[in-house]
């Protein structure tokens, strides 16, 4: 097998490709465009590479990632996609202390060779179509935000007409495209009747309201979890224990691995599923009981939320609130 660790960037793409047989490295730095991805492939080619016996293995970094992996997954190359946080633990392990972008490519190689991590299969196009909604959706809703909070502080404050005119037609206009792509958000379900049935079993959950629902249902389905387990430790729910011997005994935490954005909406759902969700409610008020934290256990109440939306989706059943069935 043949490795190729990508180190992305905006403007480059960090290649080292390293042979399983004798250990040989080759690297390169191309341009991270359209053009330069030909560039890569042709380089491929010109390596003796055959396609079939490659992988590339790469973090994902926002968008840049995309047409890359794209590129490549069209081209039959077997993609692999990791979380950064597992890279930088491996080159912890490796005892790489130096961190450039030729490092990285070379660190993405030799863990693509020592751990052979699944491949990655793009996302249906409804899928990242619905994605990219929320993702412009949570951008305005921040430039709102901030814009709503320079207008309270210059109101306290003498400042000209015309910026108060300036900021408030900022933030009227800022509502208008936020409204819309509301709109457009709840009509894309109907669009594509596979996100909408999927959307309903969320929403059957108590406490998943269709904010929370589409938000896990990108999610969900742009990864291929083949449990529970890995959904949760994609989001970085899972508690990372701390104890060593008798000195040892730091509390455990979230691993907060996963996409901060998805965490934040899954912690306001798991304060009304404590309340409305029998299930949650019932682990919530055990785990206070045995002497727990409450942020340890709202934890515990977010986790528990991310195995019932794998659940209801895995099994197509909608919520019961005595499902005792494993997902």
């Amino acid at each position: 097998m043949i490795s190729l660790g990508i180190d992305v960037s905006k403007a480059k793409l960090h290649l080292c490709l390293l042979r399983e047989a004798d250990g040989k490295q080759k690297t390169k730095v191309i341009e991270n465009t359209r053009a330069g991805i030909a560039t890569l492939l042709d380089w491929l080619a010109r390596q003796d590479v055959e396609r079939p016996q490659a992988q590339v293995i790469l973090e994902a970094t926002g968008v840049y990632h995309e047409a890359v992996t794209e590129a490549l997954h069209a081209a039959g190359i077997r993609v692999c996609m990791v979380n950064p946080k597992q890279i930088k633990d491996f080159a912890r392990g490796l005892a790489v202390r130096t961190k450039t972008d030729g490092i990285d490519a070379f660190t993405l190689a030799r863990f693509g060779h020592l751990v052979n991590p699944p491949a990655w299969e793009p996302p249906p196009p409804a899928v990242r179509e619905l994605r990219a909604l929320l993702l412009r959706q949570q951008s305005l809703a921040e430039d709102l935000r901030r814009e709503r909070n320079r207008r309270d502080t210059v109101a306290m404050t003498t400042t000209p007409a015309l910026v108060l005119t300036s900021l408030d037609d900022t933030i009227a206009f800022l509502e208008q495209e936020l409204a819309k792509l509301q709109g457009e958000i709840d009509a894309h379900p109907d669009r594509h009747p596979d996100l909408k049935a999927d959307l309903q079993l969320l929403t059957s959950i108590p406490a998943v309201g269709h904010k929370v629902g589409a938000q896990l249902l990108v999610v969900l389905r742009e990864h291929d979890f083949q449990c529970a387990e890995q959904a949760a430790a994609y989001l970085g729910v899972v508690p990372i224990e701390r104890q060593s011997g008798t000195s040892v005994h730091g509390r455990p935490r979230l691993s907060k691995a996963g996409p901060s954005r998805v965490r934040a909406i899954l912690y306001m759902a798991a304060i009304v599923a404590i309340r409305y969700n029998p299930q949650v409610k019932a682990l919530y008020e055990r785990l206070l009981a045995r002497g727990k934290s409450k942020m340890a256990d709202l934890g515990a109440a977010m986790r528990k939320l991310v195995h019932l939306c794998f659940g209801v989706l895995k099994n197509r059943t909608p919520y019961q609130a005595d499902y005792t069935k494993a997902a």
